[in-house]
């Protein structure tokens, strides 16, 4: 009996040391020595889930850039805390993100939504301002998230949707 005890212990220790750990988005943080895109680190896969952080306020911009090869889904959202002041200013005061694909197309993200999200490894709650998601073009992209406010802003860009760990380069 001590035996068959003691086999299905190692078992259970071998399957649970073998199981990798529940993942979240990549957490990265942009400061003020990011102000632009070439300035900021690279996403190398950006269908890999990161969430780059970003407080900005007056006349601040943050950057940053990811990787994509042609027709990988590119999915990008802009979050913001939801706390004082961020959740309380008009749409026109709350940050933008910029977005420059590899042909030099552009995509601004504006705030057009409010809806409520908690993410749930952290308990943090968020509120979901823009989102774009399509086929993408292969290459580098370009993200310069942009004040628009003399109140500090809390921005969340959410790159990417496979929970695997990635590579970013500073």
């Amino acid at each position: 009996m001590r035996r068959a005890l003691f086999v299905f212990l190692v078992s259970v220790t071998v399957v649970i040391a073998g199981t990798p750990p529940a993942q979240a988005h990549q957490p990265v943080q942009l400061t003020a020595a990011n102000p632009t895109p070439d300035r900021g680190p690279l996403l190398v896969d950006g269908t890999v889930s990161f969430a780059v952080y970003a407080k900005v306020q007056g006349k601040d911009t943050r950057g940053f850039r990811f990787g994509l090869r042609d027709g990988q889904r590119r999915d990008v959202q802009l979050l913001i805390v939801d706390k004082s002041p961020g959740n309380v200013l008009a749409a026109i005061a709350l940050p933008e993100v910029i977005i420059t694909d590899p042909r030099g197309t552009r995509t601004i993200l504006k705030p057009v939504e409010r809806s409520p999200f908690l993410e749930p490894y952290s308990g943090t709650k968020y509120l979901y301002l823009a989102r774009v998601s399509g086929a993408g073009v292969g290459g580098t992209y370009q993200v310069l998230v942009r004040s628009r406010s003399a109140q500090p802003v809390e921005a969340v860009v959410a790159v990417g949707y496979r929970e695997v760990s990635g590579r970013v380069v500073p």
